[in-house]
């Protein structure tokens, strides 16, 4: 070998090396590697916030997703309601300037929840290819530099909590559970021609009260789901039914692998007495709606959500329960009568006695088949998250929820830890992360509060970030970002 092409060799070399030390800790997907929101880096910055430890800013349009951090670039979804436009972003992540923007035009933006956001989903990338998903239109496949390569359209997806399921890559296939009242499966795509290569339908229908935000993950050859009413098992190469664990929640919180089990936390709003909605009496109903005082409810009359507040921190705001009136008038008179909202109340009264009880429950690995209550740990029932997934690292498990309570469970003994007040009020839909020894958690008021991990109780910081922040944060190579309502923020040491 010439002297020349021994320089050269060694040029590309320490070019790599160099690349792969800058670049080393990619975020590729939600959560990171495995959905499991840990990164073993030291020097994240646990003090912070806009003008402290900023590298840099910049405004980003609407969107709830996480960053997808690959190589030099940052991955975003956004939507832009006016213009009825959704747009997958690449921004250079030692900058923070955008390179490309690849846009989409639909005709009707999908609905959901006040707080939901149609670029609710993160996009995934294994380096060669960038997968994201829209509930207002479906997946899309583009190359590193924006350019289409496949895409799979797909109705507007339906559900009064708005379908915020992220994709994820598995070896060569793409995975997407979707859940709504449109289409319910879970399935899997080559990921280079887009090839359906499984579905399997869910027979599971949609109700008001459920939400899909869980992202499946991988254990050897399992993936693992939580869906709606059920948490499964199959088979990765072909969609075959593993094990399955009926119980009773709505598919927010996606499952984390704790040694040879599986934890997750299944919550359900019925699971939680002061999420049940309390309705009136007619005599109550009449007294405040009864416009026209002719002693019945008229479908203007009647409310359209019934108001009930949430367990567990008095700060965070009202849920409304959809009323369909419909449900209360058989006869079709448009008129409610009282011996009618005596039914509505005795089959509410029913529907109570039906409730299950959730919590956070760990399901062996080795499972087959269906897996019973008899077969399964329950490890914790108060404390229980409506959207934050839980996070595990080193026998210990955390998970937070509205009001800020933050809850540490001991996985092998079942025990809880602590329990303790972060800081970070209101509403919680970012799930935690772990750097460095240290606990992330994401209030929806922009409190990011730090959390020395283990079983003590130690704050380190409370960071405000001055503006509704509702996207889990991504980790790498020593900088954490944070995407607010109206910004993209970079911080590091």
């Amino acid at each position: 070998m010439s002297k020349q092409l021994i320089l050269r060799s060694l040029v590309v070399v320490a070019f790599l090396a160099s690349t792969q030390s800058v670049y080393s800790a990619d975020w590729a997907q939600f959560r990171g590697a495995n959905s499991a929101g840990i990164s073993g880096d030291t020097k994240v910055p646990t003090k912070f916030g806009p003008g402290d430890k900023e590298l840099w800013s910049v405004p980003v349009a609407s969107g709830h997703s996480s960053p997808c951090v690959i190589g030099n670039q940052l991955i975003l979804t956004a939507v832009q309601r006016e213009k009825h436009q959704l747009h997958i972003v690449s921004i250079d992540r030692q900058t923070g300037k955008q390179t490309w923007n690849y846009t989409i035009e639909v005709s009707e933006l999908e609905r959901g929840h006040p707080s939901f956001n149609p670029a609710s989903s993160t996009a995934a990338s294994d380096g060669e290819q960038i997968i994201a998903y829209f509930g207002s239109y479906g997946l899309v496949c583009l190359s590193m530099d924006g350019k289409l390569a496949w895409e799979k359209r797909m109705p507007l997806t339906k559900s009064y909590a708005g379908n915020a399921i992220s994709p994820i890559i598995a070896g060569d296939k793409v995975i997407l559970y979707r859940g709504n009242y449109v289409d319910h499966f879970i399935a899997a795509w080559d990921k280079r021609s887009g090839k359906e290569l499984w579905k399997v339908k869910n027979s599971e229908r949609f109700t008001p009260n459920m939400a899909c935000t869980a992202v499946p993950i991988i254990h050897e050859n399992q993936l693992i789901a939580h869906a709606v009413r059920a948490v499964q098992s199959f088979d990765l190469d072909s969609g075959q039914l593993i094990w399955e664990l009926k119980c009773s929640t709505t598919a927010t919180s996606t499952p984390v692998i704790c040694k040879d089990e599986v934890v997750v936390a299944t919550w359900n709003q019925t699971g939680e007495e002061s999420l049940r909605p309390n309705f009136p009496t007619f005599d109550e109903l009449l007294a405040n709606n009864d416009k026209d005082g002719d002693q019945r409810i008229d479908r203007q009359e009647i409310p359209k959500l019934f108001y009930f507040h949430r367990s567990e921190g008095t700060e965070a705001p009202q849920n409304g329960y959809p009323f369909q009136f419909n449900h209360a008038d058989p006869n079709k008179d448009g008129k409610i009568e009282r011996a009618e909202w005596q039914v509505v109340l005795d089959r509410e009264e029913d529907r109570q006695k039906g409730y299950i009880e959730h919590g956070l429950i760990a399901i062996p690995l080795n499972s087959r088949g269906q897996v019973t209550e008899s077969d399964i740990r329950r490890l914790e029932k108060q404390g229980i998250p409506e959207v934050p997934s839980p996070i595990y690292q080193d026998g210990l498990l955390y998970m937070v929820k509205n009001g800020g309570l933050l809850t540490c469970v001991n996985v092998e003994r079942g025990e809880r830890v602590f329990r303790m007040r972060t800081g970070g009020s209101g509403t919680h839909y970012a799930s935690p992360v772990i750097a460095g020894g240290r606990l992330y958690t994401v209030s929806g008021e922009g409190k990011i509060t730090v959390v020395k991990l283990g079983s003590s109780r130690k704050v380190l910081a409370t960071n405000d970030m001055q503006d509704f922040t509702y996207a889990t944060p991504a980790v790498s190579d020593g900088v954490i970002y944070i995407r607010t309502h109206s910004r993209l923020y970079a911080f590091g040491q």
